[in-house]
């Protein structure tokens, strides 16, 4: 079975937490990696001293460590405003260092946008160019630091420039750059896509990594996501890479306001990584 992790997102998005605790918990679950939320701060050399602590201590457990980030409204790489757009990249180039600094080898997200920046239309020409030619640049220092940059569609409340399986090849075509791949998330997929498995054939060239997330971001096997479907269909392209279980829960608050979670999606956090792991993994292993 491929790598199997879990998302620290039910838990917190404040790596300055002691996550002593939760990794025991998630290794001794069974977990092979736990995937970070990386957010850059002015003080990098502390970001930086940071995340090495973390990465060593994921590593001292037996997991690995996988990270995901997304860009602020404020630097998105749709603006019109060629400054704008510089600091977004130079934000982006943090997250990956702090990324390498954890051990990652791989950064998922919406990092082509600003998160929930809109403009009431679709992508123009231009926004598209912006953002291929800042994602190239970024591609190459992610080469520099060993780390795959794995892009991440998401649903049409939370970007307007790549919401389907479709978007996200062009995209990664236009980038055209070996460390810009791409990654899929059956929530967004549940939304967008008119049809799973084919949406996961259309990525199958650049597939790198997989997040299976139930249709109310509860515990996967829940809800109404047919991740069978998913799964059969990621071992016919023949797809061996890492897979994480996202989920959102009422915690942390800004999380919870920022992902529209009003009522509590599970008991714990612990509770849905231990029965989403048996869920999935019997799925993965035996695909029953």
């Amino acid at each position: 079975m491929q790598p199997f992790g879990m998302n620290l997102f039910p838990w917190t998005m404040n790596m300055d937490e002691d996550l002593s605790d939760t990794l025991a918990y998630l290794k001794q679950t069974g977990f092979d990696f736990v995937e970070m939320p990386v957010s850059g701060t002015d003080d990098r050399a502390a970001d930086l001293a940071k995340w090495q602590r973390l990465g060593k201590q994921a590593q001292a457990l037996g997991l690995g460590v996988q990270t995901c980030s997304l860009l602020p409204p404020e630097l998105t790489l749709l603006s019109p405003d060629a400054a704008v757009r510089a600091a977004g990249v130079d934000y982006l180039k943090h997250v990956i260092d702090c990324s390498a600094a954890a051990g990652s080898t791989i950064l998922m997200g919406p990092l082509y946008a600003g998160f929930k920046t809109f403009t009431g239309k679709p992508a123009t020409p231009d926004e598209w160019t912006w953002s291929v030619t800042a994602m190239r640049e970024l591609a190459a220092h992610a080469q520099t630091n060993n780390v795959m940059l794995a892009i991440e569609s998401l649903n049409r409340f939370e970007t307007y420039l790549l919401t389907c399986a479709n978007d996200t090849r062009r995209y990664v075509e236009a980038v055209d750059h070996p460390n810009c791949r791409a990654a899929f998330d059956t929530f967004h997929a549940n939304m967008e896509e008119k049809n799973v498995a084919a949406a996961i054939r259309t990525l199958a060239p650049y597939l790198v990594h997989v997040q299976l997330s139930e249709n109310d971001r509860s515990t996967p096997g829940s809800g109404q996501i047919d991740f069978k479907n998913a799964i059969t269909t990621l071992r016919e392209i023949g797809y061996d890479g890492p897979i994480a279980v996202e989920a959102f829960g009422p915690n942390p608050p800004e999380l919870a306001a920022a992902t529209h979670i009003f009522r509590p999606m599970f008991h714990s956090p612990a509770q849905l990584a231990r029965e989403g792991f048996g869920y999935l993994t019997k799925l993965l292993m035996y695909n029953v």
